[in-house]
């Protein structure tokens, strides 16, 4: 099948030819038709699959042939993701599908100054992107019009309830209009989730492809056991071998990101760290840097592990054994995408052998973890230096030559920002606002 015969418009067709696209994915051939014909949807697919257009393409056909004048001002399709690289990574798929459509694409996350997402939320836009947390804030504010919302999509639904997302989404969700259409999108999805899809959706359609918390069969998984105080050792090792061109490495902390990517970078080896401590800019720039072969490793965090989306990753190593196991299938799912091949590598350290035997009950297929051929067991780790101690409690405090400090944070006025900014527009009217609050008059 091809996408012409899936219903879609011509103007979303010729943009999908331009991006090299002809034969749809098993989600898209299923989610498809059935968004067209206005049907809740909760679409389970493995990550890589094309879950994005899955939803996008229809949307945006819909969103076309509807579009009037009338709706300036306001937000028609809201879509919820939980990390700002992945709203930056929808809002850029949505752009390129709608080239010829002529939507208005907007995005809401943290990390970024507030005033252009205000603009945006003031002029209204066809599809607003964002994280729960920044449209929470920003609805508090009084700022966009949700009232003549006519789709919601939550994509990495899991993911954002992992964050702690729920309350923000509750809230969200209880101020849009009940005549909607909803669509909840995830590479993984607990039966306890699905409960509370009742909430948000009516008489959703499950659409599963492939079978449930399964990664890519395009990706090789291979185990090592390797003591803690080896990883990094292991890993520059098995840098060595020129064949690991581009690499997603994943550490557990942000601190650990960071240590990786120091050592990697002292051994000459080309890297750049993401994680929620790296501003927006310094994010964007280090996953722009990967994708342009600048850096050949990229650090990252399991914040990130649900929004990088780069061609040719040729392997994944999981540095640190993930805290949520599900977080190893979106990890190795970095890899191996649309069908292509792919190596996932993680290390193993004997305190991870509980958890290893769980892993195997989620996708359902024994894991064997054996040792490293080639690699000199034997040997001492590093001794480390009183600077990679201080370093560990403040990466700034080296770089000094001092102690560590203790951050002075700025006094956070309740109305929002360091010294309060600018309050919202007159009235009384707030879309995301407590009961009983308002937008006049001083805090009470």
């Amino acid at each position: 099948m091809s996408f012409e015969t899936l219903g879609l418009d011509a103007a979303i067709l010729k943009a999908v030819a331009d991006q090299g696209y002809t034969i749809p994915t098993p989600i898209q051939l299923a989610t498809i038709p059935t968004i067209l014909e206005g049907t809740d949807v909760i679409g389970i697919a493995q990550t890589g699959t094309g879950k994005t257009a899955a939803f996008t393409l229809p949307l945006i056909t819909k969103l076309t042939r509807s579009k009037t004048h009338e709706h300036k001002g306001r937000v028609r399709c809201l879509v919820l993701a939980p990390t700002r690289e992945l709203v930056v990574q929808i809002a850029e798929n949505i752009s390129a599908y709608s080239r010829y459509a002529k939507l208005s694409v907007a995005t809401c996350y943290g990390g970024v100054s507030e005033r252009p997402q205000i603009a945006a939320l003031r002029a209204g836009c066809d599809v607003l992107v964002a994280t729960p947390g920044r449209l929470l804030d920003l609805g508090r504010q009084g700022h966009g019009d949700f009232g003549s919302l006519e789709y919601l999509v939550m994509d990495e639904a899991d993911r954002m309830l992992d964050m702690g997302f729920l309350p923000a989404i509750n809230t969200i969700v209880r101020a849009l209009p009940k005549e909607r259409q909803t669509l909840l999108f995830s590479a993984t999805i607990s039966r306890e989730i699905e409960a509370l899809t009742s909430q948000f959706q009516r008489s959703p359609k499950m659409i599963t492809v492939g079978r449930r918390s399964n990664p890519a069969e395009t990706v090789t998984q291979l185990l090592y056991e390797c003591p803690g105080a080896l990883k990094q050792v292991m890993l520059n090792h098995l840098l060595q071998d020129t064949s690991l061109s581009t690499v997603l490495v994943f550490a557990r902390t942000k601190h650990g990101a960071d240590r990786v990517c120091r050592k990697l970078d002292g051994a000459g080896i080309r890297c750049a760290a993401i994680h929620a401590n790296r501003s927006q800019s310094q994010r964007q720039r280090a996953l722009q840097a990967f994708k342009n072969g600048e850096v050949r490793v990229l650090v990252a965090t399991d914040i990130a592990s649900r929004g990088i989306d780069v061609d040719g990753i040729t392997h994944v190593i999981n540095f640190d054994f993930p805290d949520q196991l599900e977080d190893y299938i979106h990890r190795i799912g970095r890899t191996g995408r649309a069908l292509s091949t792919g190596i996932a590598i993680t290390f193993i350290t004997r305190e991870d052998f509980g958890e290893l035997r769980r892993l195997e009950k989620i996708v359902g297929k024994h894991l064997h973890c054996g040792k490293l051929t080639g690699f000199d067991y034997t040997q001492q780790a590093p001794p480390r230096t009183p600077e990679d101690f201080v370093r560990d409690i403040d990466p700034r405090a080296a770089q000094r030559g001092g102690r560590p400090q203790r951050s002075q944070e700025g006094h956070q006025h309740p109305q929002g920002g360091r010294h309060g900014g600018q309050r919202a527009s007159q009235g009384n009217y707030r879309p995301f606002g407590r009961p009983g609050t308002r937008r006049t008059g001083g805090p009470k």
